[in-house]
């Protein structure tokens, strides 16, 4: 039986193992992310209650890991909403849905702390079945070296992003 609960220090090894067999069957990988996942660890937008695991007979089969966005709008305030990077799913465990699971955990979790709005980079194909828009669907441009069919939105309290107009930049 899967259970999804908040990712622990103690798991960070197994993780990271996961992480990185996760991607080498990804359709987009540079092969890093296990690496960006710690590098996400360190900074000062990290923020713990927001990393979960999938897990099964205790073995770590998904992950899911949030951190504070910046958003700067024309009105030259910043505001933080959330990114989402990155989201795995071990090969033997796809298409079963754990990655939406994981993705509406993280996303109750992070309403509950007053997060309303969340952004990634991925495929619009996958991720517009849960409810991702293009960025430019909210006013906002993408500032990344990243082609903007990839900057996707999902506002978790609606209306969060309503007439916003500003930048959105992804570090890669």
């Amino acid at each position: 039986m899967m259970e999804i609960r908040q990712a622990q220090p103690g798991d960070y090894p197994a993780i990271y193992q996961h992480v990185q067999q996760a991607f080498k069957t990804a359709q987009v990988s540079d092969g890093t992310e296990q690496d960006f996942v710690e590098a996400l660890r360190k900074k000062t937008t990290f923020i713990p209650e927001l990393e979960f695991v999938a897990v099964e007979e205790g073995k770590i089969i998904g992950h899911v890991m949030l951190s504070e966005q910046e958003v700067k709008t024309e009105d030259i305030h910043t505001r933080n909403f959330l990114l989402l990077a990155p989201l795995s799913v071990d090969f033997n465990y796809r298409n079963q849905k754990i990655g939406g699971a994981l993705m509406e955990t993280a996303f109750k979790k992070a309403v509950a702390l007053e997060r309303h709005a969340v952004f990634l980079v991925g495929n619009p194909d996958y991720y517009s079945r849960y409810g991702f828009s293009q960025i430019q669907a909210f006013g906002l441009k993408n500032k990344s070296t990243i082609p903007d069919q990839f900057i996707l939105g999902q506002e978790l309290v609606h209306g969060v992003l309503a007439d916003i107009n500003g930048e959105l930049e992804i570090k890669e």
